[in-house]
């Protein structure tokens, strides 16, 4: 569902990512791992379309919802407002689908996205992801700003999706515990470049990985 070939991007003069080779295959579930500043985020702005390679190629095949990193709602417009921009281009007005997967949603449609907390939210931004039908989502940081509870909830969700309609998820991460508790393979990204790659059970075990990203065990959500 995700291919991507050599691919280099650039901010001027400066190389953000340096021959990038990844692929996620349908109904796989894959994290991009790496510190701030690895060009994780660069790699989802590219898969999106936001940003144009200076070499190399990417392809998606089917459609991809990105889930941005900071959330980037709309703050002074409802939550149903928000998930119906999400279904815009693909036709969508409905939001009683994501009701379904997300139920407390439908609490808080009536109420400004801007007044919601952190993990609510982020909850808002997987909906409106979701109101676009994807068959490939990219979810860029999931945990940041989230308690722990939140993040698991979220987690737990997008294993569903994986495993009870196929959905495919490149899953990009700083928290490798939780990464490698839903994931089955993972990439590791350091200044631009791919350092390590291999099923996530292989990586927790490869002692560069487990010291930069593991400090405990590896964490799993409940589904």
């Amino acid at each position: 569902m995700i291919e991507v070939r050599d691919l280099v991007v650039t901010y001027g003069a400066a190389t953000a990512l340096d021959h990038v080779r990844l692929s996620v295959g349908r109904g796989e579930m894959v994290a991009l791992l790496g510190p701030n500043g690895a060009g994780k985020s660069t790699l989802a702005d590219t898969l999106s379309g936001i940003l144009t390679p200076a070499a190399g190629t990417v392809e998606v095949t089917g459609r991809l919802a990105h889930i941005p990193e900071g959330r980037q709602l709309f703050p002074d417009l409802t939550v149903e407002d928000n998930l119906v921009l999400g279904g815009w281009r693909a036709g969508t007005r409905d939001p009683s689908p994501v009701f379904e997967i997300l139920p407390a949603l439908a609490g808080l449609r009536r109420r400004r996205a801007g007044v919601l907390s952190g993990g609510e939210q982020q909850m808002v931004a997987f909906g409106r992801a979701l109101m676009s039908r994807p068959e490939v989502l990219v979810v860029d940081e999931l945990s940041l700003g989230l308690a722990p509870i939140a993040t698991r909830d979220l987690a737990a969700h997008l294993v569903e999706l994986n495993r009870e309609r196929g959905l495919t998820v490149l899953l990009i991460e700083q928290n490798a515990r939780l990464a490698f508790g839903v994931c089955e393979r993972a990439y590791v990204l350091e200044a631009g470049r791919v350092v390590a790659e291999g099923p996530c059970a292989e990586l927790a075990e490869d002692p560069r990985v487990a010291r930069a990203y593991l400090g405990g065990s590896v964490e799993e959500p409940r589904s």
